[in-house]
């Protein structure tokens, strides 16, 4: 086949501005294009036309990239398939190695990238061929050995890529994702340090906030104390860093050696700023001390790779904790304006939480069950900020449509937490804090398992919280009618494992002890 007549083509994806952008771009290059849809609409095309290439994405209806790759190699496994993915992982990678999948691109696909991938796949096909005929089994089993390990290495730079990405993904606080930084840049590359450093504007110098030193081996100590880290020592680089956020650009120094200038400790360096917002936040130096490792271009790649995700993972996590920040604060201006309306249930809220927490904690709950509770038992009370003061302050008695108006709280309270759509779990702790296990609460008369255990946990907080202190219409009960209460509501009012809980600890003295802490 000469220059001037071109390979056909066969695009295969379900996303139609993919098709037609790239039908075009490889029609004005010469090449014959047909498309496809999904591998079902692909597999028709290759029964009736003469295909030289397949791209294919993964995820498509009817057939996918995969089962397609495998119907190719079963009709024709001349014709070279590359897979297009937006979401790679090893399993689909491992998968498409059965299926003999040549290429493995990850999305956006760069249009020049595809086009040399073509020519090299298409060359190579026509290689492959050529040695069919000519070199029969030897030569053919020769560029099966070399696609293995080209493609051996592919599915070890993507477990390498995938592997950045997933452990950026759990990260909730920046300080633990500076840490992370530091720790992986030094298991990736057998570096022996790797520093994070900010950049304050106001100061005019680095300042480090996270440092991993792993002798080489990249399992090492790490730091996030900046002041630890300043006497750590290690070569100082930071007019160098400087320097490098002006440029604005990854830096590689392989060789150190030759370098005037810097540190006579280094052996090889990268530096490579990381960007929110278009501008330089912090620079990630990565440094040898000794011995023989040196850095390489795929080093400086999975580097810059990683701080990309680093700076979008710490954008997230800004803009979250602000926001949670904000709305906890807003909330709590609630409750703390409840208890200001009452002074017999100042702290309330501080005291239920308390107590509901060191419950949590006896019975085996997690730290998760614990912070839940923190968030459940500060707000549990809030939706008494509808209630009328006439009826939350009302010394006496109350009235039987008084009593309904009071058992509303819970109900307003779950749905003032739930338009912040954060909460789902603590808003129904709220709305069911004042369920019995007989099914006599309110407000939905839940019984038994139905109510959710931290709601239970809650409610036994709450009561003896409330018994225990002055309120509006009686003063706080005796320890003997406290304990009465208490104990007489188990298996009734109270879940009879929290109350055996909370007898344990009322003997102990622990609650006593608690609040007496208490700020």
């Amino acid at each position: 086949m000469t220059d001037d007549q071109k390979e056909t083509l066969l695009i295969v994806d379900d996303e139609e501005s993919i098709l037609e952008v790239a039908s075009e771009y490889f029609m004005t290059k010469g090449y014959h294009v047909l498309t496809a849809e999904n591998g079902r609409i692909a597999a028709d095309i290759i029964a009736q036309e003469k295909i030289d290439c397949c791209f294919t994405d993964i995820n498509m209806p009817e057939m996918d990239g995969l089962e397609l790759a495998e119907h190719i190699r079963k009709v024709d496994n001349t014709i070279p398939v590359i897979i297009m993915t937006g979401y790679p992982s090893l399993d689909n990678t491992i998968r498409t190695l059965k299926n003999g999948v040549v290429d493995f691109l990850i999305k956006p696909v760069n249009l020049n990238q595809l086009e040399l991938c073509v020519q090299r796949v298409l060359r190579e096909r026509r290689l492959f061929i050529r040695n069919i005929f000519l070199a029969k089994e030897v030569e053919g089993k020769k560029r099966i050995e070399n696609l293995n390990r080209e493609l051996t290495y592919k599915v070890s730079e993507l477990n390498t890529l995938n592997r950045i990405m997933t452990d950026f993904t759990t990260i909730s606080s920046s300080t633990d994702l500076f840490k992370r930084v530091v720790d992986l840049s030094t298991e990736l590359t057998h570096a022996d340090e790797a520093v994070f450093y900010v950049i304050n504007e106001a100061v005019k110098q680095p300042v480090p906030v996270a440092r991993s030193h792993s002798g080489g081996n990249g399992n090492g100590a790490t730091s996030s104390d900046a002041t630890a880290i300043r006497k750590a020592g290690g070569p100082d680089l930071s007019d160098l860093i400087l320097e490098n956020c002006e440029e604005d650009k990854p830096l590689l120094i392989q060789d150190a050696g030759g370098v005037s200038g810097l540190p006579e400790t280094l052996r090889s360096l990268m530096l490579v700023p990381l960007n929110i917002r278009k501008k330089v936040f912090g620079v990630l130096a990565v440094s040898v001390l000794d011995g023989a490792v040196r850095f390489s271009e795929k080093d400086l790649y999975y580097m810059s790779f990683m701080s990309n995700k680093a700076a979008y993972a710490i954008e997230n996590i800004a803009l979250y904790e602000n926001i949670y920040e904000n709305l906890f604060a807003t909330l709590y201006a609630f409750v703390r304006a409840i208890e200001a309306r009452d002074p017999y249930t100042e702290q309330h809220s501080n005291r239920v939480t308390r107590i509901a927490i060191a419950l949590c904690q006896a019975m085996g709950g997690s730290q998760e069950e614990q912070d839940i509770l923190n968030v459940a038992g500060q707000l549990h009370d809030i939706g008494k900020i509808g209630i009328r003061d006439d009826i939350l302050l009302k010394p006496g008695r109350l009235t039987n449509e008084e009593f309904r108006m009071i058992k509303e709280h819970p109900v307003i309270g779950a749905k003032i937490v739930e338009r912040l759509g954060l909460w789902d779990r603590e808003k129904h702790i709220i709305r069911c804090h004042h369920e019995r296990i007989d099914g006599r609460g309110y407000p939905d008369g839940l019984s038994g398992e139905q109510i959710p255990m931290l709601a239970r946990i809650l409610s036994v907080a709450d009561v003896y919280d409330a018994i225990a202190s002055d309120r509006a219409y009686r003063q706080k009960m005796d320890e003997s009618e406290i304990l009465k209460i208490m104990y007489g509501g188990s298996g009734s009012q109270f879940d009879a494992d929290v109350i055996e809980t909370f007898r344990r600890m009322y003997e102990k003295g622990e609650f006593a002890q608690l609040l007496d802490d208490a700020p």
